[in-house]
């Protein structure tokens, strides 16, 4: 019996002829509430025959949200019925049966893109690196569980030219600048949960598998190209993108002509699909959006995914001569990447970890490799689409975009060493408005924090533990709801701290910035208003008030903690440590923490310490950083080493 006739024979014969009617016209068109009705008739069977039902053989056609349920309507279960009622074990299970209304959510799977190990990283990886971060540390204060996906790609001709100018073999180059990468990523405390390098054993085996699949669906051929090729972009161009002298408009170098016998990608044959599928909750921010869609209705043609002449990449399943072309393999790392290192994976092993991606967060120049190509190869092996490509902008210096190919890129090690992880993560993701572009100098940078980390917050916490210290000796007197009473300043954090909320969820991340800091002015607000330190002096009820105005200003700053935490991690936790917590407990903190109401009377509070010293003052140690003492002479940058960054 087929898995489709298989699942008649559990429906009731009488009380299910109309779910069974329309169960024989199109089973995939159950309504959730009639899904259920079917399996509470006959759980066990039920998981049986869906077992049948693999969702990766069946591929996408032009209606791609009803497909999209298809394709995965084993894993995402809609809300209006449990887990459980479609996917409950036989009678004889252990295992604890769900609550009623209880759903098991997807993952939340956050990718940056693999980075090219031609050279070592620059501040515009480090950018978007320390975005997704932020990102998926406000996912987990949601309490959802993250899979952040970061790596490098360690494939193409321009890892092998660069290995040999440097005198060493393609794969002693990708570990040394691998290696580089993460150490960057550790300094920067990026707290990232998959690292996959496109010469990973597993990604080979991904890569081989998904090429496979789409060569058996009739969308690989063999064929001449000649053309004008970037070797920096790994790309051929098109003369009219062109500027003069056949340059490109990104690298700035002369393309070459160049004729190869490649496989080719049937990209225009997802031409309309992809006209259909591409809105504004894939593609963002909105002015992304619209460059895809006019490179779509421009006209797709067909791309090579392989090289003749590049022998560093994984050899092509069914032409060893051949190379698999770069993107085609490293953009498989996202599938990879969720498989298990001890492990040899198949694809559907590999997408049943995670896929899809909840978001792809790329650099504007990759853009059309993410929105276009990609969304086109997933439809193409039956898989199913991230669910948002996030564009951002580049870094720029004296108006101009800064990356490895134009040798004039920040070292980011230098800036981490110099101001710290806390600095540096807060000045990108502050300054930038994330999704356009931003411009970095060093005035700037130091004015910023100085003003908001060490001023606006800093100051604020050490100036009300010192008075704390001194007239209630670091005990609080009351909880800090019993001291908010009566007054509105509580309400007016609780609305700031929604707005951060707000803005986090919609990946305005410098304007969550903005509303916590505003929290911060608010507490300096508060207290130069109140002036605890003359109500000390009065004695009596007015030092009483005194007593409560601190511990009002102290539940401000641990709200705070919570709130700048995706931003600036370290510093938080510095702040936390102060106000008596443990850093068990500040990891362990969600933001359902930044309601009102964490520090109880007689919680002790921590001695006062600058939690972020002023740039200009600083000493080693301090901000968790080594710099010169007090007095000594820093070196001026000149001006050529004061260029700017891709983002």
């Amino acid at each position: 019996m087929s898995p489709i006739g298989l699942s008649f024979s559990i429906l009731s014969s009488t009380q299910n002829k109309k779910l069974r009617s329309l169960l024989r016209r199109d089973p995939f068109q159950l309504s959730p509430e009639k899904m259920a009705a079917a399996a509470r008739i006959n759980c066990s069977s039920l998981h049986n025959t869906l077992g049948f039902l693999n969702p990766l053989h069946y591929s996408l056609n032009s209606k791609a949200n009803h497909l999209r349920t298809v394709l995965h309507f084993r894993r995402n279960i809609p809300s209006s019925f449990s887990h459980r009622a479609v996917f409950c074990s036989s009678a004889a299970s252990n295992s604890t049966p769900l609550e009623p209304n209880e759903v098991v959510s997807d993952p939340f799977v956050l990718t940056t893109p693999l980075y090219y190990v031609n050279a070592p990283p620059h501040m515009g990886s480090a950018y978007t690196t320390i975005a997704a971060d932020a990102i998926a540390r406000f996912q987990r204060l949601l309490g959802k569980k993250v899979i952040f996906v970061t790596g490098t790609d360690e494939h193409g001709e321009k890892i092998a030219a660069a290995a040999a100018a440097a005198g060493s073999s393609p794969k002693e180059h990708c570990d040394v600048v691998s290696q580089a990468y993460k150490k960057l990523w550790e300094d920067l405390d990026i707290a990232y949960d998959k690292f996959i390098r496109t010469t990973d054993p597993k990604h080979e085996y991904i890569v081989k598998e998904f090429y496979s699949r789409v060569l058996a669906n009739g969308d690989i051929y063999r064929a001449d190209y000649e053309g004008l090729y970037c070797i920096n972009c790994e790309e051929y161009k098109d003369e009219k993108e062109l500027l003069e002298n056949n340059c490109c408009p990104t690298h700035l170098k002369p393309c070459v002509a160049r004729k190869e016998d490649n496989y080719f990608f049937a990209l225009s044959k997802y031409q309309k699909r992809l006209e259909e599928i591409l809105t504004s909750d894939m593609v963002k921010p909105s002015f992304r959006l619209n460059e895809v869609q006019t490179w779509i209705k421009s006209g797709l043609r067909d791309f090579s995914i392989s090289r003749a002449s590049v022998d560093w990449g994984i050899p092509v399943p069914n032409d060893s001569k051949q190379t698999i072309y770069v993107w085609f393999d490293a953009l498989l790392g996202y599938i990879s990447a969720l498989s298990e290192d001890t492990e040899k994976p198949t694809l559907q092993t590999s997408v049943s970890l995670g896929w899809p991606a909840t978001l792809h967060l790329i650099g504007k120049d990759i853009l059309r490799f993410h929105a276009v190509y990609w969304p086109a190869m997933l439809m193409s092996a039956g898989l199913d689409l991230p669910k948002m490509v996030f564009g951002h902008g580049f870094l720029t210096k004296d108006g101009m975009k800064m990356g490895k190919s134009l040798g004039n890129t920040i070292e980011p090690n230098e800036l981490v060493s110099k101001f710290g992880s806390d600095a540096v993560r807060y000045f990108f993701l502050r300054e930038v408005e994330f999704g356009s572009d931003g411009d970095y100098s060093e005035e700037r940078f130091i004015n910023i924090v100085n003003a908001h980390l060490a001023n606006t917050i800093g100051n604020l916490l050490n100036r009300t533990l010192g008075l704390l210290k001194k007239n209630c000796q670091s005990t609080l007197v009351t909880d800090s709801s019993t001291a908010a009473e009566g007054t509105k300043f509580k309400d007016a954090v609780e609305k700031l701290v929604e707005k951060a909320r707000v803005n986090y969820e919609n990946l305005s991340l410098s304007s969550a910035c903005e509303a916590v800091l505003e929290i911060g002015n608010a507490g300096n607000s508060y207290m130069d208003e109140r002036a605890p330190w003359s109500l000390f002096k009065q004695g009596g009820a007015a030092a009483e008030d005194a007593a409560k105005d601190l511990v009002i200003i102290l539940e401000t700053m641990r709200i705070i903690a919570i709130a700048l935490s995706p931003i600036s991690p370290g510093l938080c936790w510095r702040i936390y440590a102060q106000l008596g917590f443990s850093k068990n407990q500040f990891d362990a903190a969600t933001w359902s923490e930044t309601k009102w109401g964490g520090l109880k009377k007689g919680q002790v509070m921590g001695q006062p310490k600058p939690v972020f010293a002023r740039i200009e003052n600083l000493t080693e140690g301090e901000n968790g950083v080594e710099l010169p003492k007090k007095g000594a002479k820093r070196k001026e940058k000149s001006p050529k080493a004061q260029q700017a960054v891709e983002a």
